[in-house]
């Protein structure tokens, strides 16, 4: 969207657009041990639950010989 220009009647609220701070943030802290290994197992979850899902699916979408016919016949029509 575009801002509408218009006079401003304080002239410290139309620098206060260009103003930026000389103060910097405190540095980060480094993540400990106990943080790495909790982030680090959690990722190896997420990706073994990919693969597994992975795995588990490829056979289902796996197109066979018998694709579109039905390889399984019933019991009860053996015998007539």
């Amino acid at each position: 969207m575009f801002r509408r220009r218009e006079a401003v009647p304080f002239a410290f609220v139309a620098e206060s657009e260009r103003f930026q701070s000389n103060v910097t943030p405190p540095p980060r802290q480094r993540a400990s041990l106990p943080q790495l290994a909790g982030r680090g197992l959690v990722g190896l979850t997420v990706v073994a639950g990919l693969v597994g899902s992975l795995l588990f699916g490829l056979p289902a979408l796996e197109a066979g010989p018998a694709a579109g016919q039905h390889a399984q016949q019933s019991e009860a029509s053996d015998g007539r």
